[in-house]
C-alpha cells in the first residue's frame, strides 16, 4: 500500500465545480441539491481503500454531527471499477450502510468529476462554505491504517469550526493521504504521477 497525497488544484475560495452525479441506487444529485445551509462536505472515496476503511466508520459518525450544524456530507466514487471490482457501484451501497454513512455516495463514471476537482486519492476531502467557494481541502487527521494514533477528525473539525465561525481557512493545510485514485487506462490527469 503506497501513499498519495493531494494535489490541492483548487484554492481556498474558488468555486466548486457543478456535477450531476448518480448514487448507487440510480438516483441522481447535484452539488446544487446537496448543499448544506451552512456549508458542504465533499469526499473522494472507494471501498476497498485501506485509508477509507480506516476513517469510514468515524466519518459516518461526523458527518451525523456536522449536519445538526448546517453542513450536508456527500461522498463521490472515482475508480475504475473494471480493474477495481470491490468498488463496482453494485458494492458502494452496502458499504456506505456498514460504514454508517447516512449521506450520498455517488458514482464518478467517466471520472471527470475527480478531474475538475483535482482529486488525487482517497480519501480527498473539500470543504465548501456555504456559498459553495472551497474553504479546506486537506486531511481527516494524522491517523493512518496500521499507525498508532487515534482518529479524531481533528483537522476537519478545526476547519469547520472556523468556517461556522467566519474565521480564515486554515492556513497550510495538511494534504489529504491515502491510495491514488484507480484511473481508467488513458484517462489519467496531467497532474497524475
Amino acid at each position: 500500500m503506497s501513499e498519495v497525497q493531494s494535489t490541492f488544484s483548487l484554492k481556498p475560495g474558488d468555486p466548486a465545480p457543478a456535477f450531476v452525479l448518480p448514487d448507487s441506487s440510480g438516483q441522481m444529485h447535484t452539488l446544487d441539491s446537496l448543499r448544506g445551509e451552512k456549508g458542504t462536505l465533499i469526499i473522494f472515496a472507494c471501498n476497498h481503500c485501506p485509508y477509507v476503511i480506516h476513517l469510514a466508520k468515524p466519518v459516518g459518525r461526523l458527518a451525523d454531527e456536522f449536519a445538526a450544524l448546517g453542513i450536508k456530507t456527500a461522498a463521490i466514487m472515482s475508480n475504475d471499477v473494471e480493474n477495481y471490482p470491490a468498488d463496482h457501484p453494485d458494492k458502494m451501497g452496502p458499504f456506505a450502510a456498514e460504514s454508517g454513512w447516512e449521506f450520498p455516495y455517488l458514482y464518478d463514471e467517466s471520472q471527470g468529476v475527480a478531474k475538475a476537482w483535482g482529486a488525487a486519492c482517497t480519501p480527498d476531502l473539500y470543504l465548501l462554505d456555504a456559498e459553495g467557494g472551497l474553504f479546506y481541502a486537506g486531511q481527516y487527521d494524522s491517523s493512518r491504517p496500521k499507525k498508532e494514533a487515534p482518529v479524531t477528525g481533528e483537522d476537519l473539525r478545526a476547519a469547520v469550526e472556523a468556517l461556522l465561525a467566519g474565521g480564515e481557512p486554515p492556513a497550510d493545510p495538511f494534504p489529504s493521504s491515502g491510495c491514488n485514485i484507480k484511473w481508467k487506462d488513458g484517462n489519467e490527469p496531467p497532474y497524475f504521477g
